[in-house]
Order: structure tokens, then C-alpha cells, then sequence
């Protein structure tokens, strides 16, 4: 979250009291990246409004100057990008292909974001807190998801087995996949690793496959959307959930 501010926002601004930042200011931020990155520029100006309502509500600006500046900008362009997707028929064998990469934490991790259907940033953020290996169960807090629901994700054998092998490589006690620093991978790496593989696809497509699959198979709408955590509660109880996450692991382990 912090790292879009750290490389846009605190070379221009980052040592000056809160206080005393003003429109100019934020527009000189906002300004280099706002059409040429757009997409970068939407969370710098989020990230840079949220430390601003903060500081606004405990006293240490008497203004945010973040939505004034907002609408000096001009419309940005759009252009509607679709995550590429594999075929989830494709998906079997490149599990088979991703377990025999490598073992380091960009692979695992996009193994276990293949096997959840997570969004990139809740895998490669999983922390050792966060998972159940008893009884099988990740459960993602609140803050961390996207809706701001808290997302239990049942774990199945071969996640478990993913988890395993993170937790013999990495150990306990921090984030289950690491960079070399400590922090949290980038989204880059696992993209990367796929494109090491030469596939063409992203690390989000597979949210997609698995989508595909459920409309393939049949799946309740509303069943398909609670595993990719779209909605927050559902009328099926969590025992069909659970047999759908795990089904879906099945069928991607099925090999030719």
C-alpha cells in the first residue's frame, strides 16, 4: 500500500508537515503520472485523500486538499484492459509445469493464488496468522479484502500441500511467501514467473478460469461469486462452499 506514495508522493512532499500541504502540491504529484499512468495515478490520489481525511479528523490539517485538486485535472482516458485468462482447461497442465519451476515463493504463491482463485495481493500477503492448517481453513481479515468483508477460504489437500512446502522452504511465524527482504512479493514477480513459463496470461486471469468453470459445471451464480469473495454472505451454508472450492482444485489437478 505504501509503496505507490513512497515512489510518486515523498520525493515531492513526503518531509513536509501534513499540514501544510495544498492543491499545488498534490497536483504536483498528481500531474507526471495522470494520463500516462493512469491507473497508478487513481491510487496515489486514493492513498494520498485517505492519509488526508485521516489527518484532517485528528487534528492535523484543517483541510484536504486532495478532491480540489482532483477536478483541476482533466478526464482521464480511458481504456477498458481485460486481465488475460488461461483456458481452465489449460490449467492442469500448468500446475504440473509450475510445481517442477521452481520452488521459490513466487511460484508458491501462485500456486496457492491458483487453488484459492484469490486475488493476487491476498496470496502473496497471506501471513502464517491468518492460516488454519488443522482444520483447513484460510481466513482473510477484513481489512485485507477488497469488499472489506472478512473471506474464509476453505483449503484443500493440494493447498495445504502448497502451504507445506512454503512453510519447510520459508519457515513460521511471518508472511507464508516472503521476498528475499521480508516484505511482501511484488504482483510482479508472479507475473513474471508466468511469463518465464511463456504463458499469456496474468496472475488475475485465473480468477476467470475458475469462473469459466463454475458457468461450465453449472455452478449457482451466487455460489461462484461468494468463492471469489464478489459478495459478502450467501443463503448456502459454508459445507457447499467448501465442497465447491474443492471441487474446483480437483479439476484442476486432473492430468492427461
Amino acid at each position: 500500500w505504501i509503496n505507490t506514495l513512497q515512489a510518486y508522493a515523498f520525493p515531492l512532499i513526503g518531509e513536509r508537515p501534513v499540514g501544510s500541504i495544498q492543491v499545488p502540491d498534490v497536483l504536483a504529484v498528481l500531474k507526471p503520472i495522470w494520463q500516462g499512468k493512469a491507473e497508478t495515478a487513481r491510487r496515489v490520489r486514493q492513498r494520498m485523500d485517505q492519509v488526508m481525511r485521516w489527518a484532517e479528523a485528528h487534528g492535523h490539517s484543517d483541510k484536504n486538499p486532495v478532491a480540489a485538486a482532483v477536478e483541476l485535472l482533466p478526464k482521464q482516458r480511458t481504456k477498458v484492459r481485460h486481465h488475460k485468462a488461461m483456458d481452465y482447461q489449460e490449467v492442469p497442465a500448468f500446475v504440473g509445469r509450475l510445481r517442477t519451476h521452481d520452488l521459490s515463493a513466487g511460484s508458491l504463491a501462485l500456486e496457492f493464488l491458483i487453488l484459492t482463485a484469490a486475488r493476487s495481493g491476498e496470496a502473496r500477503s497471506a501471513s502464517w496468522s491468518e492460516i488454519d492448517l488443522r482444520n483447513g481453513v484460510w481466513t482473510i481479515p477484513a481489512e485485507r479484502m477488497k469488499a472489506g468483508n472478512e473471506h474464509r477460504v476453505p483449503l484443500s489437500k493440494a493447498a495445504v500441500a502448497t502451504l507445506k512446502r512454503a512453510l519447510k522452504g520459508f519457515g513460521e511465524g511471518g508472511l507464508v511467501f516472503p521476498a528475499a527482504s521480508g516484505q511482501p512479493l511484488s504482483d510482479m514477480t508472479l507475473t513474471a514467473t508466468m511469463r518465464r513459463m511463456k504463458v499469456d496470461a496474468v496472475p488475475h486471469g485465473f480468477r476467470s478460469s475458475f469462473r469459466d468453470w463454475c458457468a461450465e459445471q453449472g455452478v449457482r451464480r451466487e455460489l461462484a461469486e461468494r468463492c471469489l469473495a464478489q459478495i459478502s454472505k450467501m443463503t448456502d451454508p459454508q459445507a457447499q462452499f467448501a465442497a465447491l472450492s474443492r471441487a474446483w482444485v480437483a479439476e484442476y489437478l486432473k492430468t492427461t
